[in-house]
């Protein structure tokens, strides 16, 4: 997938608001590796993983300096995204456990395909494969819990428009697609696609989202 975070040409306001706030997503865990439908499904991270995170921490801790005690931390509830913050946490210096939690943060929801890679799909419900392809922002997977990605800009519309300058968010993959949407003005077929790296933290400068 695409990195296309840096080719934003024009600033939006939303985005300006976010000046002082960080995504990270969270390390890579062994579902990322084998490319299968993680959502909500509780994957702790490997040791790549928890590579990345101490990354990110490390980063935030050399571009923010003394000034990241005075920043607000906050994570999904899943377990990959906990243990991201707790590493990012204390490769900055600052007690790992201290942050809160908000459960809108959370990955998109992969209903039952959750487990399974896209080639296990296609064999299985080559219908819905073919939906998904055709319209990947709009379709929501089968299931009870299955949700789109127009879905989960509306679940974490309200994080967004209340969140506060430094804050940092350790968050998922789709949970930043919403955002490159909902805030960035990236269209829907471009957020859907858009590669989210696990090693580096979305910023925002100028109006425009960054990778660090």
């Amino acid at each position: 997938m695409r990195d296309g975070a840096n080719s934003f040409a024009e600033p939006t306001a939303a985005a300006k608001r976010l000046r002082d706030v960080y995504l990270c997503r969270h390390g890579e865990t062994d579902y990322n590796a084998e490319a299968r439908l993680q959502g909500q499904r509780d994957i702790p991270l490997n040791d790549r993983g928890r590579e990345q995170a101490r990354r990110n921490g490390a980063m935030l801790r050399e571009r923010l300096g003394e000034d990241v005690g005075a920043y607000r931390f906050v994570a999904s509830p899943l377990g990959r995204a906990v243990e991201t913050m707790q590493i990012l946490r204390r490769e900055i210096g600052l007690a790992p456990d201290d942050f809160a939690i908000d459960a809108r943060l959370k990955e998109l929801s992969f209903g039952d395909w959750e487990g399974s890679t896209l080639k296990e799909i296609k064999l299985r419900d080559p219908d819905g494969h073919q939906a998904r392809k055709a319209d990947k922002w709009n379709f929501r997977t089968p299931g009870e819990t299955g949700e789109s990605y127009a879905d989960l800009v509306r679940r974490i519309r309200p994080v967004i428009d209340m969140v506060e300058p430094k804050t940092i968010l350790v968050a998922h993959g789709g949970i930043a697609r919403a955002v490159l949407n909902a805030v960035c003005g990236l269209a829907e077929d471009e957020a859907a696609t858009i590669g989210i790296p696990q090693d580096r933290v979305l910023a925002f400068e100028d109006g425009r989202p960054i990778w660090i």
